[in-house]
């Protein structure tokens, strides 16, 4: 995959982990949570759409219609599990 792809790549990602952050808003832990989600969705969301066939928004190399259903879909499943209340020690 040639360089100028995988910039792309990062730059959507990226663009898509902020956006959700600016509409989420949070702390900067948050931020970071949510880039990384992007990033990380967004990579496997291509790798799954070329390995099964699914080719759909492609840009050259990058199967971006893929990449971005799995990046919404990582940060929808980060942002539900990041709710969950967890008890502490003090109430076991």
């Amino acid at each position: 995959m040639p360089l100028t792809t995988i910039l792309f790549g990062i730059v959507l990602s990226t663009l898509y982990g902020a956006a959700f952050h600016l509409l989420r808003g949070g702390s900067k832990k948050k931020l970071v949570l949510d880039l990384v989600l992007a990033w990380a969705g967004f990579w496997i969301g291509d790798a799954i759409g070329w390995y099964m066939g699914w080719n759909f928004a492609s840009v050259g190399l990058l199967n971006a219609g893929m990449g971005t259903v799995a990046s919404a879909a990582l940060l929808l499943i980060g942002e539900l599990i990041s709710q969950i209340q967890w008890p502490s020690a003090d109430e076991k």
